[in-house]
């Protein structure tokens, strides 16, 4: 059977596009934020007017064109979390948890993703403007983005309640604690709107190196954990079965696709 017959008659086709998306995606955001636009370490929170206005100058065309990627294609931000919502909706929990995790992570991607986006294209675009309005944006951008995280804090709450009281064995038990360390993160991140310097300022060890570091080994593994979720999946709603013993995953065509 062709690669082009075999997507199109695989039940899973939907499941494992969003998979590679959410791949796709994670890899085009850190593209983005720690190599075009090198927002990511943040910038320093104490910069005078001046010296901010010589960070945009610096990054000026990184932040236009990535930012502009991002415009582009920022939908796939989404994948992610369609992915995660059915795969509480696979649970013996109630519905509600789904969708409580859908919304506030919808809602969340306006402060904790585009306002940083917004505002930083904004200070490239006008390089002229008063300084102060440009230490304004500066501040703007990377305090929404650091210090909004008490949405996601909520989110990662409802999916380790959901992987805790689940009865159909989606996913291990010790993933739900591994939210809850994630969750934690969101917490220490909240000084940020107090301190400019130290450990607590948004670029400090705590408020930044340390979640940085929990954050993208917790990305690591969920997403891991999805595919194999949908590598396991009967597409059911009973308890998901397990791979036999032994048993290698089988790659998916749309894998070979994208290798060529």
């Amino acid at each position: 059977m062709s690669i082009g017959a075999s997507l199109r008659t695989d039940p899973k086709r939907e499941l494992w596009f969003v998979w590679y998306s959410t791949v796709a995606f994670y890899s085009l955001y850190s593209v983005v934020f720690f190599v075009l636009t090198r927002t990511q370490p943040p910038g320093r929170p104490w910069l005078t007017p001046e010296q901010t206005v010589g960070w945009f100058a610096d990054r000026h065309w990184g932040l236009l064109v990535g930012f502009a990627l991002i415009f582009v294609l920022g939908g796939f931000s989404a994948t992610s979390i369609a992915l995660i919502t059915y795969s509480i909706r696979r649970m013996s929990v109630s519905r509600a948890y789904a969708y409580s995790y859908l919304i506030l992570y919808a809602i969340a991607a306006i402060p904790g993703f585009l306002f940083i986006c917004v505002a930083m294209t904004v200070g490239a675009m006008r390089p002229e403007r008063d300084p102060t309005l440009m230490h304004w944006l500066y501040d703007f951008g990377f305090l929404s983005f650091s210090g909004t995280m008490g949405v996601f804090l909520v989110g990662s709450l409802i999916w380790m309640a959901a992987i805790l009281l689940d009865k159909n064995g989606v996913f291990p038990r010790w993933f739900g604690y591994l939210n809850l360390c994630n969750a934690l993160t969101e917490v220490v991140i909240a000084p940020s709107w107090i301190f400019q310097r130290g450990v607590l300022a948004w670029n400090g060890v705590i408020a930044w190196w340390i979640d940085v570091a929990v954050f993208g080994m917790y990305t690591v593994v969920f997403i891991y954990l999805l595919r194999s979720l949908i590598q396991r999946d009967d597409l059911g709603t009973g308890p998901v079965p397990a791979l036999p013993p032994g048993a290698a995953p089988r790659a998916h065509p749309l894998a070979k696709v994208l290798a060529g």
